[in-house]
């Protein structure tokens, strides 16, 4: 449905976007996750042909729309600050993108409704803006961009000026809104978990260039490199050596001679190479000091930080600070314990060279 090809953006000489490559299929909905600055509005608003591209092309279902203008286009578009207009009631903020587009006047208020209806504002036509709440103007910006019917929709963080519980409960119902409509859509945030509640698909991006695109599952368990990894969720990553390897699995020695399985993950990880060893928290098994000892890393607890469910420790160990996801009892700060891999491919390699980076 979408495609972009080599997009490139240049500000003089700093390069917003390097050679993006990416397909966004047909009532797929794919978020650009990122740090603050890596070029996902940029590349949000070359698709919407806000931003000229420096090189490359966007297709819109084999159409080439590169260089038309983005009433041309056919994609909507919901603003972070949701650019609504103060001095027009709802229906004609919602109307607005109907006249622009040359829909017949009969036709437009029943569009409008209908718009409305499927956010669940039926009947708020007449409201002014300043007397909606914040979700609701949410609701109002994106019934003016459903409106239109546009084949393609993209929203610039339209969660980010909610509160927290409002934020969660509002983006369920936006996924399962924008699935029964079918409609492809793009979503930029710098939010890994909303990245991961709204998105059949994540594309990573780092400074203007793509880091990996894949299911949310696929980004956390198998990072492609450190960045990835440690952009995603909270990961510890240790200092270590490959003694041995058979097929995707090789054996990492850490400092004080703790053997560890890992999975390879593509590095070319041979026996002798230096390596960083990441653990996820909730991948890795925390016991007792005195308990069997056999191919565990000793450590001492140095934190512990309650969170319901689980609790996380930091673990000061040999070779290096792991955190622990365990039950709340499973230690007390200042306890001696011990670590292991809660199975053989949880942990992973990465270049001794690629140090991870936010």
């Amino acid at each position: 449905m979408l495609r972009l090809e080599g997009l490139e953006k240049r500000f003089g000489d700093v390069v917003a976007v390097s050679d993006l490559w990416l397909d966004v299929g047909r009532g797929e909905l794919l978020t650009l996750l990122g740090p603050s600055g890596c070029g996902k509005t940029t590349t949000l608003r070359m698709i919407a042909g806000f931003e000229t591209a420096t090189a490359g092309r966007v297709l819109l279902d084999g159409r080439d729309v590169t260089t038309l203008p983005p009433q041309r286009r056919g994609t909507g578009m919901v603003f972070q600050n949701y650019a609504l207009f103060p001095h027009l009631d709802v229906h004609e903020n919602v109307a607005f993108g109907l006249k622009a587009q040359g829909v017949p006047r009969a036709d437009i208020p029943r569009r409008v409704e209908r718009a409305l209806e499927l956010v669940d504002l039926p009947g708020y036509g007449s409201r002014k803006v300043q007397q909606l709440s914040g979700g609701q103007q949410q609701r109002v910006a994106l019934a003016r961009a459903l409106a239109p019917e546009p084949p393609v929709l993209l929203l610039d963080e339209p969660l980010s000026n909610l509160d927290a519980a409002l934020r969660e409960r509002t983006r369920s119902e936006l996924r399962a809104l924008l699935k029964s409509l079918g409609i492809t859509s793009i979503f930029v945030t710098h939010d890994q978990e909303e990245a991961f509640a709204l998105s059949d698909r994540v594309a990573l991006l780092r400074a203007g260039r793509l880091q990996q695109v894949g299911t949310p599952e696929e980004l956390y368990l198998e990072p492609a490199n450190a960045f990835v990894a440690s952009f995603l969720g909270r990961a510890s990553f240790l200092p270590a050596r490959v003694v041995a390897a058979e097929g995707e699995i090789v054996v990492c020695e850490l400092s004080g001679g703790v053997r560890w399985p890992a999975a390879r993950g593509g590095v070319d990880a041979r026996p002798g190479a230096e390596v960083r060893l990441m653990l996820r928290p909730e991948a890795i098994a925390l016991t007792a000091d005195g308990a069997d000892g056999a191919g565990s890393l000793p450590g001492r607890v140095t934190e512990r930080q309650f969170g319901g469910a689980t609790t996380l420790y930091r673990v000061e160990t040999p070779a290096g600070e792991v955190l622990v996801q365990a039950g709340a009892r499973a230690a007390a700060q200042g306890d001696t314990v011990r670590l292991h891999p809660a199975d053989a491919s949880a942990p992973r390699v990465y270049p001794a060279t690629e140090p991870p980076s936010r």
